[in-house]
């Protein structure tokens, strides 16, 4: 096949004045150039066309493809991860992962923990701060987790997220409405432990591949997968690989992730998180639809390789599973 790939480099929007925060979320030139590889070795033809404006570019004069692997993010917009997967939509190009509906509804944490709810899966409680007058509503019990509502990479997720009091609460939302200029989630906060849970396919198709336990070290923002704990992850986090079987809370957090992403609709491959109440039992803390693919840092593939599946086999399985959606096959015409 021919395959494109759209993606967001980190490096170029830090070269046009973008903060490290700011830019979080994007690719390596090793990633793509990994991606790359894996579809060569497949036996695929694979065009780099970049981020989303170089995509709209590419349309315009006329270039096609029979798929496009798609991991941009985009940079502006609640819903930025829905615009490349919305363009290829309008030029009916099937591409990899989640299509625009269900990117949006995942990155606006509120509305996937609706969807959540409305399926009956465990979640803590929360309640939206759009502005400072909406703490007078908070019935939440202290302490609470505070995060802004449409970051990933743990964007804005500090040591101090953790909040103990309604004074305290007030400062953390203050500062991060100012920063980030979106609405704050306030949840109930979950002591227990944390796993991420990886999802491979699609729909009656979809299975989970494993899962991570993740602990943070000595010198870690303690109780908090923090960004600093996240883009320090080599020396500050451990990520260590449980087993169902012997595990009660790994099995239950198995079936809930594997019935979330079901419920919210993820495609092909990607993360479902999930974290222990006070006694134990796991809930939904957020969907990934859009994993992170860099070989060695990113958790899918960490926990892929852990279980003895290569970079190539993972790369391999999201193109078979994305294929399903391709009417005809054969190269694409220019």
């Amino acid at each position: 096949m021919n395959i494109g790939i759209t993606y967001d480099l980190r490096s170029d929007y830090l070269e046009e004045g973008f903060s490290e925060e700011e830019t979080a979320e994007f690719d390596r030139p090793d990633t793509i150039d990994a991606i790359e590889s894996a579809l060569l070795q497949l036996g695929h033809q694979v065009d780099r066309i970049g981020r989303g404006k170089s995509l709209i570019k590419r349309l315009a004069a006329g270039d096609r493809w029979d798929l496009v692997f798609n991991i941009c993010e985009g940079m502006h917009g609640i819903s930025r991860e829905a615009q490349v997967p919305a363009m290829l939509d309008l030029y009916q190009i099937p591409y990899t992962f989640a299509d625009p509906l269900v990117m949006s509804v995942c990155l606006q944490k509120d509305l996937t923990k609706t969807i959540i709810r409305s399926a009956e899966i465990p979640t803590p409680k929360s309640f939206l701060v759009r502005e400072l007058l909406d703490l007078a509503n908070c019935r939440l019990a202290f302490p609470v987790f505070a995060k802004p509502l449409a970051q990933g990479t743990s964007k804005g997720i500090t040591q101090d997220s953790k909040v103990e009091s309604i004074e305290s609460l007030a400062e953390v939302c203050r500062d991060l409405l100012k920063s980030f200029g979106e609405p704050v989630l306030v949840e109930e906060f979950l002591p227990g432990r944390e796993f991420t849970v990886g999802i491979l396919r699609t729909d009656n198709d979809a299975r989970v591949l494993g899962t991570l336990e993740i602990t943070m070290r000595e010198g870690a923002d303690c109780e908090i997968y923090s960004y600093r704990n996240k883009e320090e992850c080599e020396s500050l986090v451990d990520y260590r690989l449980v087993f169902p079987n012997d595990d009660e809370q790994v099995r239950q957090a198995e079936t809930l992730a594997l019935r979330a992403w079901k419920s919210l609709g993820g495609r092909d491959a990607g993360r479902i998180d999930v974290r222990c109440d006070a006694a134990g039992h796991p809930q939904f803390i957020e969907a990934n639809p859009l994993a992170g693919l860099h070989p060695t840092h990113s958790d899918l593939p960490m926990l892929a390789m852990s279980l003895g599946m290569s970079y190539l086999e993972l790369i391999s399985d999201i193109i078979e599973s994305a294929k399903s959606r391709i009417p005809t096959f054969g190269t694409a015409h220019k």
